[in-house]
């Protein structure tokens, strides 16, 4: 039974890797086996590679800057190449916020959640699918947001990204599915981390979002890890073009 679950012999690339819910998810799958890449724009994707090691995890790390389009395909191809040109797994992860009323939301904010939240997933998406078609097997894994389904408030280009990637998942699926490649995403309820500061700090919204948590508290990176050796395994293998939700229930509420 373990060995559906297993990742071992697998290799992966984690976007935005290096902390937050992603760190949470590329521990997950090198606890599982597999050969991890952290890409970020930070430093911090060499801190958590250089702390998986210390673990016995199998870890690489690269800086890419994704809001550098044009450098985008060199690094993922550099990025297979150090994986040992092979990849099995990617998760786009990677992600920003930007924080208006709608009324003041500026055009170049628009453009940068818009590139960085729903087309660099489109490019490495577009990169990963061609070498794994190549191959004939993969696993493609986004990660969506409550605001795949609802609209938000004073967040408008990131609701529009992540309802985007909602609909990139399907469509993905559907044109690779029999081509041996799943195509799912990941759908983060409320969860403690660095892009939710202001939420956490608000102390009404906080509570008013607590309230509607069956579960009562918010996530964690480690509620991620699951979900992620789920659908990086062959546990998977016949789920195409799902959002798996991992809110402590907060969609059913």
């Amino acid at each position: 039974m373990m060995d559906l679950f297993s990742l071992r012999g697998k290799t992966a690339i984690v976007t935005g890797g290096g902390r937050g819910l992603g760190k949470g998810m590329a521990e997950g799958l090198a606890m599982a086996g597999a050969k991890v890449m952290l890409m970020a724009s930070s430093d911090s994707v060499m801190n958590a590679a250089e702390e998986f090691r210390g673990k016995g995890y199998e870890a690489l790390a690269m800086k890419c800057d994704l809001f550098d389009k044009s450098k985008i395909e060199d690094s993922f191809n550099k990025a297979v190449g150090e994986l040992g040109s092979r990849l099995d797994i990617i998760i786009n992860n990677a992600g920003i916020q930007r924080r208006k009323p709608a009324e003041d939301f500026l055009l170049s904010d628009w453009d940068d959640v818009i590139n960085v939240n729903l087309k660099v997933v489109f490019m490495l998406s577009q990169l990963a699918g061609r070498h794994m078609i190549a191959n004939g097997s993969g696993k493609i894994i986004n990660i969506a947001s409550l605001l795949t389904y609802f609209g938000g408030i004073t967040v408008p280009a990131y609701a529009a990204a992540k309802g985007g990637v909602g609909q990139l998942t399907k469509a993905l699926s559907n044109e690779w599915a029999s081509k041996g490649i799943n195509v799912n995403a990941i759908v983060p309820g409320y969860m403690d981390t660095d892009m939710n500061v202001n939420l956490v700090a608000d102390q009404t919204r906080y509570t008013e979002i607590t309230a509607r948590i069956p579960q009562k508290r918010w996530g964690t990176p480690q509620d991620m890890m699951g979900a992620a050796i789920f659908l990086a395994s062959n546990a998977s293998n016949y789920l195409n073009g799902a959002l798996i939700p991992v809110d402590g229930g907060y969609i059913g509420r």
